[in-house]
């Protein structure tokens, strides 16, 4: 038995360029514009929630006292292009 999947339009205005760049990718893909902004704001809101994890993660990291001392890290970075890098601060 297949399930149906409940939908809701959104209407968005988006600059003539970008309208024509998704019509030239579906065109190239053989798909609707409707799956390819499907597609981008998918992949778009995947990206921002796992931006937003990852913030909160640090967040809790600094929180905690778990940082590595600047000046460690400026030194370890001058010190790639020597004959001899230091380790990776930790």
């Amino acid at each position: 038995m297949a399930t149906t999947v409940k939908t809701r339009s959104v209407t968005a205005h988006v600059p003539v360029d970008l309208a024509e760049r998704v019509d030239e990718l579906a065109d190239r893909l053989d798909r609707s514009r409707n799956w390819i902004v499907k597609q981008a704001l998918s992949a778009w809101l995947d990206q921002e929630e796992e931006r937003s994890r990852l913030t909160r993660e640090a967040l809790a990291d600094v929180d905690a006292g778990r940082v590595i001392d600047h000046q460690a890290v400026q030194a370890w970075a001058e010190s790639l292009s020597t004959e001899s890098p230091l380790p990776v601060p930790r």
